[in-house]
Formats: C-alpha cells, structure tokens, sequence
C-alpha cells in the first residue's frame, strides 16, 4: 500500500484513520435506516475520539508508508491436488481436500471426531467524582449507631406477650431448638452483613447499597423493595401492638366496647380484646407522631431511641427479680415459682388446639405444631439490619456495623434462651398458655412497669422500621459463598415453614422486580458476587473442557466476525448491519456467541485510545443488534498483520473461535483497489494455516433481517469433504423465521469417471441418518459439457470468462514485461510466482462451469452454498480473485463456506 492509499483510507470507518477509500452502504436500506435512528449517545464519545484526532494523525501518517506483507511460507500450505490424484488430472483440483467422489471418504466422515471469551482489556475508563465528600452533621459510634437500634428492633411484643405461650405450647426442649434455629439464621445473616461491610468502603443506602455491590443492581433492587414494604408493615403491626397493650393496660381509654371470648379454661376467666377501631384510630395517631420524630432526622432519632430503651431494659431487669422472688401461692394461681417439678412437667411440648385468641379450646379452630411457632417467633429475631441502615452516620462502618449487629444478635439470643428455662420453670402448663402477659403478673414490683416496657419497646421497634425503610436507596466483593448460601437456605425453609403460599408469592414478586430492572434498568458494573461466580464457573469449564478437540455432538460455531467491510459504512455504524444479522444466523439451537473484531491502520501508540472509543462503540451497536458476542479492536500497522495476530491469539483453549465469517470484496475491481486481491488471499491462507473455517458473504446488501421471510430453497454445493460444516449452516439457517419456509437441496458434485448413483444413495443415506431432510442431486462433469437449453445461463457465464480470461491475460502479461525488464523472477504481491497457463486455464473453466451450473439450478434459491477453494500456491493473489469472481459471477446470495477437517455433526450417540 503506497501513501496516497493511505491518505485516502478515512471513508471506510466513520472518523476513523487507516483503512481504504470504498463504496458506501445504499442510504435508504432498511437496515441502515433503522440502525441511523439509533441513540447517537451510545456512540458519540468514539466517533468525537475520532473527529478530534483525524486532523493531527493524518499529518502524523503523511509520512509514513504501510506495506501489505501478506508473504507465507510455501510448505506450511496444504498441496493441492492430492486428493484427487496427481496435480493436473482432476478437474476439482482447486477446491483441494478430499473430493466427495472418494465414496469411502464420505462414509470416513462419521468417523472419530476431530464459547470465546474476551480478554480484560487495560485502561477502561473509570467515573471519578472529584472535589471532598459533605460531612455528615452528625457521626455515630458502634453502641448508638448499631447496636442499640439492632437491640432496639429485636427486642419487640412478641417477647412480651407471645413468649411465655411458645415455651408453654412447644415445652422447654423444642423452644430451645426454636430459638437456636431461628437465632442460627440471624446470626449466620449477620456474618454474611459483615463479610460484605468489612470487604471496603461503604457509603450511604445501608443494607440496599450491600446487596446491589455483592449480588448485582437487579438483586439489590428488588430484594430491597420488597424490604422497604416488609419495614413499613412491620412499623405498623408494631404500632398496633403498642396501642393493644395501652388499651389492655387502661380500658378507659376505649372509644368503642371491648370484644369478649369465652374460652374453657379453669385457670383464667373470659378474654377481652381492645375494639378493632379502638386500634385503627390510636394507630393513625401514633404512626403520625412517629413520622414526625423521622422527618426530623437521624439526629433527632438518636435523641428520642435511648428515652424508647431505656424503659425497656429497666422491665426487663424488673422481669428477671420478679422471676426469682415469685412464690408457689402468690402471686397468682399457676405461678409455682423457678421449681424442678415444673420444669420436667414443662419439658416436653403440649401442641393443642386454640381459638382465634391463642388460648386453648378443644373445639378451637386453630392447631398449633412446631412450624406455626417458627412462623410466630421468627419476627422477634430480626431487626439485624437496623445499624446498617445507619452507614452514612456511622464513624467506621466496617468496625460498627459486625461488632454492634453480631452484638445485639448474640445478647438477644442468649436472653431467649435463658428466658425460656426461667419461664419453663416458673408456672404450669396451663399458666402459660391461658395468661398471656404472665411477665406482668409476676414482675417486680407492680405490673405496670411491663405494660411501660411493652409500649416503648414498640414504638421503639417501630420507630427503627419507619426509620429503615425510606433509607432505602437503589444504587448498588463479597466472599463468604458459603455463609450466605447457608443462611439464605435456612430463610427459605423457614418461609416455608411459615407459609408455602406466602413464600410463593413473595418469591414470584422478587422476580418480578429482578426481571424488570434487569430489562429496564440502567447497566452498571459494580463488582458483584454474581459476575464473580460466573467467571470462576467459566475458569473451572475452561479448564474442564482442555485443550482436546470437541466431540461433534458438542461443537458450537463461535464466529469470527471481521467488521471491516470492503466498503463504507454509514455515521455511527461500526459493522455492517446485515453483517450482525449474519451472525445471529449461525447460532446452534438460540446459543452461542461471537466476536466482533475490526483492524485499525497504524502505530498502537498513536490509537490506542481511539482504539478504545472504537470498541465501545462496536460493542454498544452489537448489543444493539442483539448479537451475543464481544467486540474487540486491534491495531496494527497493516491489515494483514492485524489479522494474523488475530487469529492466532484470539480466545483460550478450546473457547476460540473456529469460524472467520467476513464479506466479499465485490467493489475490488470496480473501484480499482489492487491491493485487496493480496489481503483477500492473505486473510484465507492465514485461517488455513490457523486451522479455522472460513465463511465468506457475497451479495451482503441483499441478506435478510429477521423480519424478512424467504421461500424457495437452500442450495448446497457439496464439493468437498468439510466435516459437514455447510450442511449444519444450512439447518441452523432453518432454524431462524427468515428462511423456516424453505427446503433444501444438496447438490454433489462429481467428476465423470465417478459412481454417481453409488454417491447419491450414501448421501442420501447420510443425510437420512443425520435426520436432515433434504432433496440429493448429482451432478457429474461430463453434464457440464452440454450446451444448457435456451443458452441464457451459459451465455452470462462464457461473457464473464471471457473477461477474465483477457484481464488475466494482460495481467500474466506485464508480470513477464516487469521481470524481464528488472532482470528478475515472475514477481507479484512481493514474491516469486510460478504460473502454469494450462492451470489457470483450468481453474477458470472449473468455475465456469460451477457459475453455469448454479445459475441453472439455483437463479431462485434464496440462498446457495459452496465449497471455497483455497488459493493455490504460487499463484498471484489476482488470478485467485479472477476465479472466485467468474464462481460468484450474477449469483445474488452466496455463501462460500470452506471447513477444517473437523467433524461438526455425526450420527453417532
């Protein structure tokens, strides 16, 4: 490639340097009309990168000359020719590998069998705020900031009144085994928390900003909203429960009668219950008192949360002395004070029927066992995540938040279970399940000081969930799998325990809201667990697959897309869009993926920022697409070079691609580019010698987007044995709506000394086995010498045979003028060529022949395929380009597939 080349190389990619000056996309395509109206955000930053450097690099490259070294080594090609005897004698010799007329060759291909991660690239561009962060008015230590809100929200009226009633209903063992199981969760919860808090710098947002940094934005969010709305009821069963108490505590107080229940029970007398609207209107007034206390903010909270506790803990301690200096007659009847009677009495559980109040009826409606109690007390072991909903007032977040929540988790379940052996051995049976506030009957000195006790360890309760709940924030390492997956295993089964029916729907809504924000929401990558496990899963598979060749029944198509087109491309669009569609077409059964890749001309030095704008751009218009794969922009100071890095790096052990899919240069000769034909035979010898497969798209402008729907047939070409790579594009192109309407045809190709009937039954045999159904033509050579009726076909191919043969002709001439005027062997693309006139005569008239043909057979099909030949050695790149020119010659849709010795289907299971 000369200067002027170069000079003239920046309308290939929009605002891009290097390259060459090609013909543009139609304006009005579909394809290019949708893909205009794309949001210029998503691509701007490259195609500004782009702008800005073009004037200075130009100046830079003024001076500069790329060459093209498309040089290979003769012996590290495949010989031509082989398979089908000595070189000259087969008139299939171009298309090299074995002939389909080899019928044990055919047969051999059932025989033992011969996705592509991106690499991390350096330098991504990382969003820094600049300037110092507002300090917070006010900084909390661990005891205010976390432990006495997490102590604060645990400590609630199930203690208070439900308590006695489980040791009673379940008996000291199995409430001991309630408490640890319920605690375990909480505290293995807790661990989990502080795994993430302690894993870096955590800002405001509490457990929200947690959840999104460990387990990703979707998780984050939707686990979160589902936690706001469980902090909101919570705060509003708290507040009932404060008002119940009052009520019970003065009935005065009442607006509305009291409801009354009988209940069979010797030991107390009728039950009465506060009036429902009694509740409903004090806890209006109370959750609006609370809210304004929120309003006020963390400061105020701080200042009003010790006047809630303070009260509590005293009723507790009044608890406690009540408990060691209760008497067998006094207080109350049932009360036997701390004995060992009663506590063997009270060891095993008495689950019995109650009415809709708990107490115990034989004709009630309700019957209590070990999962109704979990569902009941569960509620009184959580409350863990209040200190971390602190974390923008905390001092150190990653000192407070494990020590003050495993603190209170630790102190709450010790008190229950000590609570449990006191009230196991405090009263009878009957005592605990008939009185439900016992701790009042028996505290020290009077019971008013625990109805005190339950009123402000609820409001105070509820004050932290009215509190956690609008701290809610959706911006979102984590290492403990194993914790977290134990402790959200325990959650689930005790969801379950508490409710199927419940746990079904909060789990359907969590999905919900997952799926929405993953839709919905905007990309952010921040670190999480998830991406964390995938890549680890993808190192273990990696490793486990090895370096050992893919049994067919597992071989994926992981294409190689080359994006650089031999022509220009619209504004803001970095691959040619039917292009994308192509790929889409090659996936196996809805999987698989590809990569997108695109070479830049020059020194990487120079680009490699522009590079890095080009590989956002590409990757932002293939998510457009819809295309799963990666992109990837090399530079390199020729396009050659930059492919054979390419293709000899790209991807890890058996995860690298196995198909290079590009387009074919069909402008080459009209606009004169000399210097595609050497590139073109460069990039085919280099998938050869790489060992991929090659698939070429002629007649790119005219293939189908997903909405497009063609009829009429795929016709394949079969000339070659390629491992059965063209039959299995043609069923995965069956697989996609544009082409579910069409039918196959196989087309063998043989030459006339073959068995022709013999190769058609085990084609047709093959094909059978494979469960393809598919129509079987052969088609021998000596049919190719008979004048086609009507010659129309014929004619268009001999006219593009003839202009070949003369541009050939010229060509072969000023080599010969060129050498002997230098002195020099035949030279062409930069190296010595050896030119056999009768070969490449027949080479043309091989595809002449193979032109006339599917211009016969095949002028509707909506699309064909064809063997590619390689490029024979030593010839010049533009004879090869002359031959694959007359084959595609009128050919609308053209796919020129070339396999690698690689089974990729077979019959056997």
């Amino acid at each position: 490639m000369d200067n002027a080349d170069i000079e003239s190389a920046d309308e290939e990619f929009p605002g891009r340097i290097g390259g060459r000056k090609y013909r543009p996309v139609v304006a009005n395509d579909r394809v290019v009309l949708e893909m205009s109206s794309m949001d210029p955000g998503s691509s701007s930053p490259a195609s500004e990168t782009f702008s800005d450097l073009q004037a200075s690099l130009k100046k830079i490259k003024a001076g500069t000359e790329a060459t093209a070294n498309t040089d290979l080594k003769e012996e590290s090609l495949p010989t031509h020719g082989q398979a089908n005897g000595p070189q000259g004698e087969s008139k299939l010799e171009l298309f090299g590998f074995d002939s389909l007329v080899n019928i044990l060759g055919l047969r051999s291909m059932t025989g033992e069998p011969i996705p592509a991660p991106s690499s991390p690239r350096d330098g991504e561009d990382v969003a820094i705020t600049n300037g110092q962060p507002k300090r917070a008015d006010l900084k909390l230590g661990t005891l205010m900031g976390v432990f006495v809100p997490c102590l604060q929200s645990i400590l609630g009226i199930i203690y208070y009144i439900r308590f006695s009633w489980i040791v009673g209903m379940a008996g000291i063992g199995e409430s001991l085994l309630l408490v640890s199981f319920c605690g375990l969760c909480t505290f293995l919860t807790g661990i989990s928390l502080s795994a993430i808090a302690t894993n870096g710098a955590m800002k405001g947002g509490g457990p929200y900003y947690l959840i999104g940094r460990a387990l990703g934005p979707e998780v984050g969010v939707s686990i979160g909203l589902c936690f706001f709305l469980g902090n909101a009821v919570a705060g509003a069963l708290y507040v009932l429960g404060a008002v119940e108490t009052f009520l019970k505590a003065v009935p005065a107080a009442g607006i509305f009668r009291e409801t009354i229940t009988n209940v069979n029970v010797t030991a107390v007398g009728p039950v009465e219950s506060p009036s429902s609207h009694d509740l409903q209107i004090y806890g209006i007034v109370v959750t609006i008192i609370l809210c304004f206390i929120v309003f006020g903010g963390v400061k105020i909270i701080n200042r009003v949360a010790p006047a809630f506790l303070i009260p509590v803990l005293f009723s507790l301690f009044c608890i406690f002395i009540g408990i060691f200096l209760a008497r067998k007659d006094k207080p109350a009847i049932g009360v036997t004070g701390l004995s060992s009677e009663t506590f063997k009495e009270n060891w095993s559980p008495g689950y019995q029927n109650t009415n809709d109040a708990g107490v115990p009826d034989p004709e009630g409606s309700v019957y209590w066992n070990f999962h109704g109690l979990v569902g009941l007390f569960f509620p009184a072991v959580t409350g863990i995540m209040a200190g971390s909903n602190r974390s923008a007032s905390l001092k150190d977040t990653q000192r407070s938040i494990p020590i003050g929540t495993l603190a209170a988790t630790l102190t709450t379940t010790a008190m229950y279970l000590v609570s449990v052996l006191l009230f196991g051995a405090l009263a009878t049976r009957k005592k605990l399940l008939a009185d439900r506030l016992l701790i009042a009957t028996v505290a020290w000195p009077f019971p008013a000081i625990i109805y005190i006790g339950i009123i402000l360890s609820t409001l105070g309760a509820a004050l932290q969930s009215l509190t956690d709940a609008p701290s809610w924030r959706p911006r979102w390492k984590f290492h403990h799998w194993s914790l977290s997956l134990l402790g959200a295993s325990l959650c689930i089964v005790i969801m379950f325990l508490i409710s199927w029916s419940f746990t079904i729907v909060a789990l359907a809504l969590v999905s919900l809201i997952y799926y929405y924000v993953s839709i919905k929401g905007k990309a952010g990558d921040w670190g999480d667990g998830f991406k964390s496990a995938y890549f680890q899963l993808a190192l273990r598979s990696l490793r486990s697959l090895g370096a050992s060749q893919v049994h067919p029944k597992n071989w994926y198509p992981i294409p190689l897309v080359f994006c650089r087109p031999w022509g220009k491309l619209p504004e803001n669009v970095p691959c040619h869009p039917k292009l994308a569609d192509f790929a889409n077409c090659m996936k196996k059964k809805g999987r698989g993926m590809s990569i997108f890749f695109s070479i830049l001309d020059g020194d990487y030095h120079e680009l490699a920022e522009e590079a890095k704008a080009a590989c956002k751009q590409l990757g932002t218009y293939i998510d457009y697409k819809r295309c799963e794969g990666v992109a990837e922009i090399v530079v390199a100071p020729s396009m050659s070079e930059g492919f054979r890095g390419i293709v000899q790096t790209m991807g890890l052990g058996n995860l690298k691609p196995n198909i290079v899919v590009m387009r074919y240069p069909e402008i080459w000769r009209r606009e004169n580019l000399t210097e595609i034909p050497a590139t073109f035979v460069g990039i085919i010898n280099d998938c050869i010698v790489a060992n991929k497969a090659v698939v070429i798209v002629k007649g790119l402008d005219e293939w189908p987007n997903e909405y497009q729907r063609q009829y009429g047939t795929i016709d394949l070409y079969w000339i070659v044995r390629d491992g059965g790579l063209m039959l299995l594009l043609s069923q995965l192109l069956l697989t996609k709506e544009s082409f579910e309407s069409c039918k196959i045809q196989v087309f063998c190709i043989a030459e006339e000394d073959s068995d022709a009937e013999g190769l058609k039954t085990d084609v047709k045999k093959f094909l059978y086995d494979l469960r393809m159904q598919a129509e079987v033509i052969v088609i021998t050579m000596k049919s190719w010498d008979r004048q086609v009726e009507g010659g129309s076909q014929q004619d268009e191919s001999l006219e593009a045979f003839t202009g070949a043969q003369h541009r050939i002709t010229r060509y072969l001439t000023e080599m010969k003028a060129t050498a002997e005027r230098e002195r020099t062997p035949l030279m062409a693309d930069g190296k010595p060529v050896v030119v056999n006139e009768q070969q490449v005569e027949k080479f043309l008239y091989t595809t002449l022949k193979l032109n006339s043909t599917i211009l016969r057979y095949s002028r509707m099909a909506a699309v064909v395929l064809v063997s590619l030949p390689a490029p024979p050695v030593n010839h010049p790149a533009y004879f090869y380009m002359e031959y694959m020119d007359l084959l595609v010659e009128n050919v609308p849709r053209l796919l020129m597939v070339r396999g690698y010795r690689r089974d990729v289907v077979t019959l056997f299971t």
